[in-house]
């Protein structure tokens, strides 16, 4: 005969099903504070969290915020000769070029690098026959919204256009793509400092910028204006890591020497990429 004091602990069909719409998530931080109890019951692997994270967050990131800023964007000259951007293809690597006329505001089209091939195989054919129509998005644009516009268009990059219509930047499918996986890199990919710390646009205060978090201290300092400890921290990462006391969320914001510091790429094991901003009444970084 059963104990009847047992079935009385025993939690009813309806108590269990109170219990789980209680569960429900009722805004985006309840659903991640969910997952992430999941995660910690091996329910979700630390990889699967981050693309989690990334996708949710792809609804607060711009195309601005990510972007190729127009000062590095490797374009090409419509007034150059076909030796010329061959050789430049071949030196920068890349599979898809602006092609600029006059201006670097003007882009005319999208050269592909595969396309060169038709110079050496049919005669008559310049470099302008060889231009794909260009695909323009706005900076404001979300990255749910440009994932979305890429699937529709098929296309895999665009020329990111500020308020005034001029190129602010180039994104590409990839570098959406990087906010969710991760950093995509192939065997033409080679570090270069240079893309350490990128200023992106104007924030409200001042200039904001896209930093590696494996930047060393002592070049944030030269680039930014700032004093942290190069001697106690090899890279911002692990300043900012340092400063928490623990690995910081994607998403995750942290004021340092009059500065905000959002993590907009990373993982349960490190951080990867750092948006900076000045804080108001605080002179820009130089």
């Amino acid at each position: 005969m059963p104990d009847p004091s047992s079935s009385k602990s025993k939690p009813t069909l309806l108590e269990r099903m109170s219990a789980m719409l209680l569960r429900a998530p009722d805004d985006r931080d309840q659903l991640l504070q969910l997952l992430r109890q999941s995660q910690e019951r091996d329910l979700l692997d630390a990889e699967a969290m981050s693309m989690i994270e990334g996708v949710l967050q792809m609804t607060e990131v711009c195309a601005r915020d990510i972007m190729v800023p127009r000062s590095q964007i490797d374009a090409i000259d419509i007034t150059w000769s076909a030796a010329e951007v061959v050789r430049y293809a071949i030196q920068t690597a890349h599979s898809r070029f602006p092609v600029v006329e006059n201006d670097r505001d003007n882009v005319i089209g999208i050269l592909h690098a595969k396309d060169l091939l038709r110079l050496y195989a049919e005669k008559e054919v310049s470099i302008r026959d060889l231009l794909r129509p260009a695909h323009f998005v706005p900076d404001t644009l979300r990255l749910n919204a440009l994932l979305r516009d890429f699937r529709l268009s098929r296309k895999h990059l665009a020329i990111v256009v500020d308020e005034y219509g001029g190129a602010a930047g180039l994104i590409t499918i990839e570098n959406v793509l990087e906010q969710i996986v991760g950093a995509i890199e192939d065997e033409f990919d080679q570090g270069d400092d240079s893309d350490n710390i990128v200023q992106i646009d104007a924030g409200s205060y001042g200039p904001r910028f896209r930093v590696s978090a494996l930047t060393g201290v002592a070049q944030f300092n030269k680039s930014l204006g700032t004093n942290f400890d190069d001697d106690a921290f090899d890279t911002v990462g692990g300043l900012v890591t340092e400063r928490l006391g623990r690995v910081p969320r994607r998403g995750e914001r942290i004021e340092l020497d009059r500065l905000v510091i959002e993590v907009i790429r990373g993982d349960e094991r490190s951080i990867h990429t750092l948006l900076i901003e000045p804080l108001p009444d605080d002179p820009a970084p130089r």
